[in-house]
């Protein structure tokens, strides 16, 4: 316990000792297999080569990088690459339709191919840090949905360019750079999961089908092809990254690179943490904080909610069809907001852009399709602009065949791009991710969990009910945050031993936050990534 500040002491991090190391990996000078993960292919490594730095002073210390000696079987990757039936490609991008001029920064897209004969083939857009790719660190980062493309998150969250919307005509659109792309200090795996995502597809139809297990087995068989492809990036910090439904596959897609790297799966990924922005985590909880929510932004009265909380038991999700006070105090709530943008309750609902309605308290639907036929036919008529028209934007340069081309997409494995894709054949098995960050809390890593404070599908509430349910330790309490001099939104701190976890609102941001408060976004990842207080 601090004597001056009374908090707790908090943990020193540090690269894993040797003991560590030894107690992962049993003495051989031989490469050995584990024996115990879910096999990926052959897996090796010289143990003893395996060091780390001595001096703190070295870069590798200063950058909390793994060991030079966890590169030693690279031989060996490159290999298994060079006999194994790999059906991967990629393509350096130097220039985009709708861009002028060549990029000013690295691209690089592709496909990894995953299942036991590789015959699914998942699509990525990688984006090195303009800083330094070499010392800066590496995200992979997951799109929710489930079946939403990462062009979305590239485009309209935190990828180096974005569509230029001002006297757009209906052409191919333009694109600019974006001054807050993340992609400053940050290098960037966007990755088309699950199979069915954007321009990732399968070469068998019973491939399509697919489940959370399933799709965090697959990225997480991903993620380790990637790196044997690009093995400089071993040793860059590893972070995971994501929002919305990726709240559910991506704590999975944590534990599994944890306990593969506990198991002594090569290649090591230096795993450092993960990043969750609005993420879906339990049905209950969630769903069940919108009514409270309600209540807090005054879209429901104080009478309105008391005597739904009163009828319904604080349940109002799993309503009793016998209970007939909690069904009718719930469908005055429904009324009442059915009217309301759940992702950005102050924005104005879509009229022409979407051809699904939106989900109220009781409803379930999530996942929407822009209709951009009607889009061009009708949106120039609209009364008011929506924040969904810009959506439209990708899907009509996504469906370019010059664009296709530009990105390496193989002709005819894609027809019609939707960035949502509400027919995917998904089955959401997990119903909640919670117990997955629970263990994750006894580990040595660190989580960064935001929420965009006018977000009603994945609202603040939920999610801080689930954090306080892990019985973590307050390090820092409650407090604003700032940009600029004004607040940004709010955070608080908790730890457990090694692990931490930090959690931020954005003020006035909705269900994606980056899109409403780009740089507030940056400005809280770029100090979270250098471990600087928010």
């Amino acid at each position: 316990m601090s004597e001056r500040t009374g908090k707790p002491d908090r943990p020193v991090r540090s690269p894993p000792s040797a003991s560590r190391i030894s107690s992962l990996f049993p003495r051989s000078s031989k490469c050995i297999k584990s024996k115990n993960r879910p096999f990926l292919g052959p897996k090796f490594v010289t143990v003893s080569s395996l060091s780390f730095p001595s001096s703190s002073s070295s870069p590798q210390a200063r950058t909390g990088m793994a060991p030079q000696g966890a590169l030693v079987c690279y031989f060996f990757l490159h290999l298994l690459l060079a006999l194994a039936p790999v059906a991967s490609s990629q393509k350096v991008v130097t220039t985009l339709p709708g861009y002028d001029g060549e990029l000013p920064f690295y691209l690089e897209t592709g496909y990894i191919g995953v299942g036991d004969l590789e015959e699914s083939q998942l699509f990525y857009y990688f984006v090195e840090s303009q800083r330094s790719p070499a010392l800066d660190p590496l995200m992979l980062w997951l799109t929710g949905g489930p079946g939403c493309s990462v062009l979305s998150a590239f485009f309209y969250e935190s990828g180096p360019v974005e569509f230029s919307y001002v006297g757009y005509n209906g052409s191919l659109p333009s694109m600019h750079v974006n001054p807050h792309t993340w992609t400053q200090g940050l290098n960037i795996i966007y990755v088309d999961a699950p199979i069915g995502t954007g321009f990732s597809y399968s070469t068998t139809a019973e491939n399509y089908y697919i489940d959370d297990y399933r799709a965090s087995y697959e990225i997480y068989q991903f993620l380790r092809k990637w790196l044997i492809q690009h093995p400089q990036f071993l040793k860059n910090i590893l972070y995971i990254g994501g929002d919305s439904y990726s709240g559910i596959p991506l704590p999975m897609v944590v534990k599994l690179i944890y306990d593969g790297n506990g198991d002594g799966a090569v290649p090591y990924l230096n795993l450092k943490g993960y990043v969750l922005g609005n993420p879906k985590t339990d049905d209950f909880v969630d769903d069940n904080s919108r009514v409270p929510f309600a209540h807090r932004l005054t879209l429901i009265s104080t009478e309105q909610f008391e005597e739904a909380t009163e009828a319904c038991n604080g349940d109002f999700v799993n309503i009793n069809a016998s209970n007939a006070d909690c069904d009718t105090d719930i469908g005055a709530i429904d009324v009442m907001v059915e009217e309301i943008n759940l992702m950005h309750v102050l924005e104005p609902i879509c009229q022409v852009a979407y051809s699904r309605p939106a989900k109220t308290i009781r409803g379930k639907t999530v996942v929407f399709e822009e209709d951009y036929e009607n889009f061009l036919a009708t949106g120039a008529k609209a009364a008011h602009w929506c924040r969904d028209y810009n959506y439209v934007l990708s899907a009509i340069w996504a469906n370019d065949k010059t664009v296709r081309a530009a990105l390496g997409v193989r002709e005819g494995t894609k027809g019609v791009w939707n960035r949502c894709n509400s027919s995917l054949a998904y089955t959401k098995s997990v119903t909640s991710s919670v117990g997955y960050h629970q263990n994750l809390s006894t580990s040595n890593l660190r989580a960064l969990i935001y929420s965009g404070d006018h977000d009603m599908s994945v609202t603040h509430i939920g999610t801080q009910n689930w954090i306080y349910s892990l019985n973590l330790t307050l390090y820092d309490v409650w407090r604003p945050w700032f940009v600029d001099g004004q607040i940004a939104g709010y955070t608080q701190e908790f730890i457990n031993d090694d692990f931490t976890l930090d959690y931020a609102t954005i003020k006035g941001a909705g269900h994606v936050a980056p899109e409403y408060k780009p740089k507030q976004c940056y400005e809280m990842l770029d100090r979270w990534l250098a471990y600087y207080p928010l």
